[in-house]
């Protein structure tokens, strides 16, 4: 074999594989096709975070009066906005090309397909690795809606290449992807309307944080359609009109530009049926060790559908890992946290509470509210709440959800009490640092 491990994909979950390997002294090469870093780095979390920090700075001087700052008349530019995104993702390319430069791992620039249990074909067959073990981390790209006129639209991709933005914009779709853009886009003056097909925004989410987040974004003029069906694109002189059944009733809207947010699919490198490794319909079928059908072919990240997320992709490739070196993995893969990072920003972990009505589960629930937290009220960033669901047999956390300020970074702390086994009495136990907005969190656990 040339190598121990073959990784198909340098995106978190194949890169930060591979750095772990050639740690452990596992002779790893990882093969990529386009830019290190992958969806994640490249065209996904990083620039759209990069953006979403530029809207908060320019939402934060426009309301810069009220603490006795006069800014003057206030201009933005989104062409600087697209430089600094630009600067974020390059830095932080060049920072894993480094990494992927160290010892013990070889990078490959080239498309992979798998040639059977042990072998990886490049480039069409040019050359050929072979392994003991291979793993496909090839993530995922944006799905669109099977409907007329849907190449007219933008993918996420796409709209991340924008350096100005359109008067008026549809965004097709109103989960984690489309929330974020709305939030952006509406900041810069465009006039956003978001079309989704559930009754509320953000599905996965608990509907009470989701609908508290929907009402914000209105407030900063995000126009919500909810219940409504896309059923084409079309092209006009000024731009687009986008057709949509709402309740039965056919609607449209005219825009200048319409982003495509309904979700992403696993892109599956050729060859897998041909190995033999079984595709479900969410993507790679994998067992808990993150193997596929095929013993030594592994599939981590988007490419396998579990869960959507890059740190997700990243702790499923130390699941692998362990498993491929003999060892225990400590990883547990059903606390995972998620996060919308638009203003307030929207966090979640464990399961909503409908999910646990759905399985009939017997819990508690208890909300607190940003309002009443010092650090929130003195920031001037009141609008939200934390919600907590806890097992009434053990008190344990079972959820919990936050829409608010910092919500990605406060979610963690209920991570790591969930992890940990710990009860909602030891996070009210806990002695929080006053006054900060964690303290947010421990009030609602003291409710129990």
């Amino acid at each position: 074999m040339d190598y121990d491990i073959i990784i198909i994909g340098a995106g978190p979950g194949g890169y930060e594989m591979a750095a772990e390997a050639a740690r452990q002294g596992l002779n790893t090469a990882i093969v990529e096709r386009g830019f290190v870093g992958g969806t994640c780095l490249n065209h996904g979390c990083i620039p759209t975070k990069a953006l979403c920090h530029c809207a908060q700075v320019l939402r934060s001087v426009r309301s810069a009066a009220a603490y006795g700052i006069e800014c003057g008349t206030v201009t933005a530019d989104y062409s600087a906005a697209a430089r600094h995104k630009a600067a974020v993702v390059e830095q932080l390319r060049q920072g894993v090309a480094q990494l992927m430069s160290a010892p013990g791992i070889t990078l490959v620039q080239g498309e992979a397909s798998i040639a059977g249990a042990h072998t990886v074909s490049i480039d069409g067959g040019k050359h050929t690795l072979t392994a003991s073990h291979i793993v496909i981390a090839t993530g995922s790209e944006p799905r669109n809606l099977p409907i007329p006129g849907a190449d007219l639209t933008m993918s996420s991709g796409e709209a991340l290449a924008m350096t100005s933005l359109p008067q008026r914009m549809c965004v097709i779709g109103g989960g984690v992807i489309g929330m974020e853009f709305a939030g952006i886009f509406a900041a810069y003056g465009v006039e956003v309307t978001v079309v989704e097909y559930c009754k509320e925004i953000l599905p996965p989410f608990d509907k009470d944080v989701a609908k508290r987040l929907r009402t914000v974004l209105q407030k900063q003029g995000v126009k919500f359609i909810t219940q409504a069906a896309v059923t084409a694109i079309g092209r006009t002189a000024s731009g687009l009109t986008v057709s949509y059944d709402l309740k039965g009733k056919p609607q449209q809207l005219e825009c200048q530009k319409a982003l495509m947010a309904v979700g992403r699919k696993p892109v599956l490198p050729e060859g897998l049926e041909q190995a033999g490794v079984a595709v479900g319909r969410r993507g790679i079928e994998v067992d808990s060790h993150m193997m596929t059908s095929v013993p030594g072919i592994y599939a981590i990240g988007d490419v396998n559908g579990q869960c959507m997320l890059a740190h997700a992709a990243t702790a499923q490739g130390m699941v692998a890992l362990a498993h491929i070196t003999g060892k225990e993995s400590s990883v547990k893969l059903g606390i995972v946290p998620s996060a919308v990072f638009t203003q307030p920003e929207l966090a979640m972990v464990g399961l909503t509470e409908e999910q646990c009505k759905a399985q009939e589960l017997d819990v508690t629930v208890k909300k607190g509210f940003f309002r009443s937290n010092g650090k929130a009220l003195s920031m001037g960033e009141t609008d939200g709440l934390v919600k907590m669901i806890v097992s009434n047999a053990d008190r344990t956390i079972v959820g919990c959800h936050i829409c608010g300020p910092h919500a990605s970074d406060l979610i963690q702390e209920v991570v790591m009490a969930m992890n940990a086994g710990s009860t909602v009495g030891d996070l009210a136990a806990a002695i929080h640092g006053h006054p900060t907005l964690s303290e947010a969190v421990q009030a609602v656990a003291r409710q129990f």
